[in-house]
């Protein structure tokens, strides 16, 4: 048969078990026995005591009715010696009916012989008589009588009910010794084994601990070996318990680890290597931090771009080497909440000078995590796109130069067409005239294209001026739906506005708030259907003030949200009817003014376009 660990433990528990049901049992004996003893004390001796306490007060109150009577108060006298004498023979039976001490039947007995004597005595007081009205005090027989009988009988009855009492006492005090006596050898008897079981469970204690403690000793130093990278290490098994088998089982994973570091190992390196070498030949920096910010990797670009020396950086926080909370924060945000940060696109891009040029990196941050998907680190990109902000500002400068050089032309083909409509208007058949009206539309289009156009180039160039002071956001939310009133009542659609009564104040450009406004309203008024309601919403926030326009129209697809704000993007062309320039003009004032623009949209549901003005 195998002992087990578990057998072991309950046997040994068992054992103590068992003891401390046999103290537990002695504990209950004695504990009764007391109980007994006490009871015998209270329920036999205090019964008889009480008994002569009442039989020595009746015979008191007889010998008080005694002298009444012989002052010449019979009758009443009479009535209270009667009234004691029930008394004292109630408590003499109770005395005679407990009778449990040697000696006890003799004082009972003796009680009443002397009794019974003083009764007679009283009758022969009362057979003498005394005078109804005394002249020159008692008569001399019935007082003789009382001197010569009563009162010596008294004391003999009042001595015996003493004696009664004291032998009850006596008795009640030896039966206290007595359980004072049980209670003392009942504890010296509970403390005996009490400390035996107490010795028994150390012994258990001892044994059983030093069963367990040492194989497990074993197992911590062997795991601390294999921790310090000593795979060649086996504990010793010995039994056939619990214990021995993880012993067993230790050893096996032990022997499985040294076979797998003996062959993963140089793949380990290899791939460290391989992953080191990707980094360095990455041309954007890239900087690898831990869970606490502590530099990992930092591959050349990112030493060159942060201006970082030669000097070994590995172990150091990331803030000893990058000075700039731009690029800090975002990757301080990935490392905490363990999902890339949602940059502001004031903050996305960092411009650096080296070599007397400018160079423009985007700044993309990617979380690490571990396999338990904890946050483990991030990873700081700084991608160069110096190249193609040129060939953007290339672009925002050519179509700069082209729209420029457009508006004399169209000017001028406008000019004409006009000219030619007030020359030969009234000669022109229907087609002609509808086919002059076309060309007369599609000029004014691009002309608004060619103003959209500029526009957007110089803002995105920041050569336009805006007019920055401390404005109301009211009037201006008030002056656009006004404009806009005659539109929305033409399409069947509700305008609303939904402002706090108190709004404090903003930096802006007032009129490129209101036309932000304008287009925005008027695109929702655009997408919304007859019955809608497009509203206008603003909350005060801490530093900004965020204004909405929300409307209950058809949404837009999922596949358009992204690149709403893109030039020339038009989510329905047959109805916007405008150059697809409107949404990239806001979002560059709105950058301009140094806030925020965005959409939120579900298809079916409407589109609320929400944008932020700092406060004044």
């Amino acid at each position: 048969m195998h002992w087990t660990l578990r057998k072991k433990i309950l046997l040994g528990y068992g054992i103590a078990l068992a003891l401390l049901v046999v103290v537990l049992a002695l504990a209950l004996t004695s504990v009764l026995r007391l109980g007994r003893a006490s009871e015998a004390i209270l329920s036999e001796n205090y019964r008889s005591i009480r008994a002569a306490e009442r039989m020595t007060t009746a015979l008191k109150d007889q010998d008080a009715a005694v002298l009444s009577y012989l002052l010449g108060r019979r009758e009443a006298a009479d009535s209270a010696f009667r009234d004691g004498q029930v008394t004292f023979l109630q408590s003499l039976a109770r005395a005679r009916d407990n009778v449990t001490i040697e000696g006890e039947g003799r004082v009972v007995a003796r009680i009443d012989s002397a009794y019974r004597a003083y009764l007679d005595a009283y009758g022969r007081l009362t057979l003498v008589g005394a005078p109804a009205e005394p002249a020159g005090g008692t008569p001399v027989t019935a007082l003789d009588t009382y001197r010569t009988r009563l009162a010596p009988l008294s004391a003999s009855v009042r001595e015996a009910a003493a004696r009664l009492r004291d032998l009850n006492e006596t008795t009640m005090f030896g039966a206290s010794d007595r359980a004072a006596a049980l209670a003392r050898r009942a504890t010296w008897t509970l403390v005996a084994v009490g400390a035996l079981v107490l010795l028994a469970g150390l012994a258990f204690s001892l044994i059983l601990s030093r069963r367990l403690t040492r194989p497990l000793q074993a197992l911590t130093q062997a795991t601390g070996r294999i921790a310090a990278g000593d795979y060649d290490v086996k504990v010793p098994v010995d039994g056939h318990d619990e214990l021995a088998e993880l012993s067993r089982r230790f050893n096996e994973m032990a022997a499985e680890l040294r076979s797998f570091r003996t062959m993963n190992v140089g793949q380990i390196v290899a791939a460290k290597r391989r992953s080191e070498a990707i980094v360095r030949s990455i041309h954007d920096g890239i900087v690898v931090v831990d869970g606490e910010l502590r530099v990992v990797n930092l591959n050349p670009a990112a030493r060159a771009i942060l201006e970082v020396g030669g000097e070994e950086v590995r172990g150091r926080h990331v803030l000893e080497l990058i000075h700039d909370e731009t690029l800090v924060d975002p990757l301080r945000q990935a490392v905490e909440a363990g999902r890339a940060p949602d940059i502001p696109e004031s903050r996305r891009y960092v411009t650096r000078t080296r070599a007397g040029a400018a160079h423009h990196f985007e700044v993309v941050v990617t979380p690490i995590r571990a396999e338990t998907g904890e946050p483990a680190g991030g990873i700081l990109m700084l991608r160069d796109v110096t190249q193609l902000k040129e060939l953007d500002r290339m672009k925002s400068d050519f179509v700069a130069t082209v729209s420029h050089e457009l508006r004399t032309p169209l000017t001028s083909i406008g000019m004409s067409l006009d000219l030619l409509e007030e020359r030969v208007g009234g000669q022109m058949d229907g087609e002609e005239r509808e086919l002059l009206g076309e060309t007369r539309t599609d000029v004014s289009r691009l002309r608004d294209l060619v103003a959209d156009l500029l526009e957007l180039s110089r803002l995105e160039s920041g050569r336009i001026e805006l007019d920055f002071q401390p404005a109301p956001l009211r009037p201006m939310c008030e002056k656009a739906s006004q404009i806009l009133l005659p539109q929305a009542e033409e399409r069947g659609v509700e305008l609303e506005l939904d402002l706090p009564g108190e709004l404090p104040e903003v930096r802006a450009d007032v009129n490129k708030v209101t036309w932000v406004l304008t287009n925005l309203l008027a695109n929702a008024i655009r997408y919304s259907d007859r019955g809608g309601r497009v509203r206008v919403e603003a909350v005060p926030l801490e530093s900004s003030v965020q204004v909405s326009v929300r409307d209950q129209g058809a949404g837009i697809p999922y596949e358009y949200q992204s690149r709403v704000f893109d030039r020339f993007v038009q989510v329905d062309g047959g109805r916007a009817g405008g150059t697809g320039l409107g949404l990239a003009i806001c979002r560059e004032v709105v950058r301009a003014h140094g806030g925020a623009i965005w959409l939120e949209s579900t298809p079916g549901e409407g589109s609320v376009f929400t944008f932020t003005l700092p406060r004044a």
